[in-house]
């Protein structure tokens, strides 16, 4: 089977030369063209996806060759374009900045291969004019697979500057298809892991959205964008389907509709319709501004497996979703909302009784911190004899984890891949009274981390349940047979 999906992804030399703000702006303009968009990220972060579904309407996805493996990265694309007219993929950091230690593996240039897509690539050239030949020369020829099919020049200070950038590059032969002139910052504000994520910002996110898609439409040939994504070619293999991933029998399949001219527009949740579980069991999932962090994959195979995925916002609501058999508290930042998350007593104590109940709970790094004993000094619901406080420094990466102790998301010795991102710190990091560690990492150093103690598993490692699918099938029995 084989899909011609036009696609295309945006990368750059290095972190800060604007690829978030092409990218986004990109899908949206090519939105409001009435366009059906697809919106992906190279890469683990969670933040970037949530301005793509507000350029789109359509869930941002990842594509992460380290969390996932290389194979999994087309049907993984497939999944999230399936309908889609074009799909635009922005890249992590440096073209060809992977895995620590790793070559290539988990690169924008090895998606980008593993995709058969053209690069666009993003060059601030606030600082330079004819160098910018050589270090587009540079880009273009270091992997002759990967093709740079343009070049989008960012922070073009006059149109002087815009002709002597422009005649250094006709050497180079690699088009130019966008001038983006110095201007006055799009209002996309950041903190200690990046960007605020788009849940806490609402309508000024929508703003900045839109901001970007003026900047690109009015600095680039969309035209131009859009004939070099057609020239992608099929791309060979099935889509990913959560429940062909766990084996069971998929639902009858439901079209993913365009989403007309208007853009941005707030993402749609869910694409599909919310099944709902045969047997009423429920998994509740944390959701709000204080828990952004989380993998659509995630829900779609905790729905195939059987469940009925109710989100909850930990903030705002007292009690947890009717019926509850089971509980995910994912990834975000409660360490900047510790005061209202410590004054809904009602939720902390529910979530309390839930988990020391023996309740299934998967916790992920900020759902980790929610458990502990406090945050910050704030009381927190007090599952984990354990602190968390915020630190200055920065925890980030990619990690190599064997299951120390069965756990409602593995048996012991299973291996997984994961990744950190964070600036605080649980003390004590691994077991405390009557719970054990999680896992034991071996990248980059030797440690254990988390907690598992009967149906309770929490730790810092947010993982890729595409890669081991067999994770919800175990965590919705746990929540049945509980």
């Amino acid at each position: 089977m084989t899909d011609a999906v036009p696609r295309l992804v945006v990368a750059a030399p290095s972190s800060g030369s604007g690829k978030t703000t092409v990218a986004t702006g990109l899908m949206a303009a090519l939105a409001a063209r009435g366009l059906a968009v697809s919106p992906h990220k190279v890469g683990p972060d969670y933040i970037d996806p949530g301005y793509h579904a507000l350029a789109t309407g359509r869930v941002g996805r990842n594509l992460d060759a380290y969390l996932c493996g290389p194979e999994l990265i087309g049907p993984l694309f497939l999944h999230g374009a399936r309908g889609c007219d074009i799909a635009v993929v922005e890249g992590v950091m440096g073209l060809y900045d992977g895995a620590a230690g790793e070559g290539e593996l988990a690169s924008t240039a090895h998606v980008a291969k593993l995709l058969g897509a053209p690069v666009v690539l993003v060059v601030d050239a606030s600082s330079q004019s004819r160098s910018v030949a050589a270090l587009v020369h540079g880009f273009t020829t270091w992997d002759p697979q990967v093709r740079v099919g343009g070049v989008i020049l960012n922070k073009v200070a006059s149109a002087r500057h815009e002709a002597l950038l422009r005649e250094a590059l006709e050497a180079v032969g690699v088009p130019v298809l966008g001038v983006l002139r110095r201007a006055a910052q799009i209002d996309t504000p950041s903190r200690h892991l990046g960007l605020v994520p788009v849940a806490e910002r609402r309508a000024s996110a929508v703003e900045a959205v839109a901001a970007m898609a003026a900047q690109v439409s009015d600095g680039c040939d969309l035209e131009a964008l859009v004939t070099l994504a057609r020239g992608a070619g099929a791309l060979s293999g099935a889509a990913w389907d959560a429940a062909e991933a766990l084996g069971v029998t998929p639902p009858p399949p439901l079209p993913f509709p365009s989403l007309g001219a208007a853009a941005p527009r707030p993402p749609l949740r869910p694409e599909r319709p919310r099944p709902q579980a045969p047997d009423g069991l429920v998994v509740a999932v944390a959701g709000g501004e204080a828990f952004t962090f989380s993998y659509a994959e995630h829900s779609e195979l905790l729905t195939a497996a059987g469940a009925e995925v109710v989100p909850f916002d930990p903030l705002r609501d007292e009690q947890l979703p009717h019926g509850t058999r089971g509980l995910v508290v994912g990834g975000g930042f409660p360490e900047v909302y510790a005061a209202e998350l410590s004054a809904n007593e009602p939720l902390r104590e529910a979530v309390a009784a839930f988990a020391l109940g023996g309740g299934p709970v998967a916790a992920e790094c900020a759902g980790l911190l929610y458990l502990c004993r406090e945050l910050d000094g704030l009381p927190m619901c007090g599952v984990l004899d354990a602190g968390a406080r915020m630190s200055e420094r920065l925890t980030l990466g990619y990690r190599d984890a064997v299951a120390v102790s069965d756990s409602v998301l593995a048996a012991a010795g299973e291996r997984r891949r994961g990744h950190e991102f964070h600036r605080t710190v649980v003390e004590p990091g691994a077991g405390s009274g009557t719970a054990a560690p999680a896992w034991g990492v071996h990248v980059p150093d030797r440690r254990v981390e988390g907690f598992v103690r009967g149906n309770l598993h929490a730790s810092y490692l947010h993982t890729h349940w595409a890669a081991a699918p067999g994770v919800a099938r175990r965590f919705v029995e746990r929540c049945r047979t509980s």
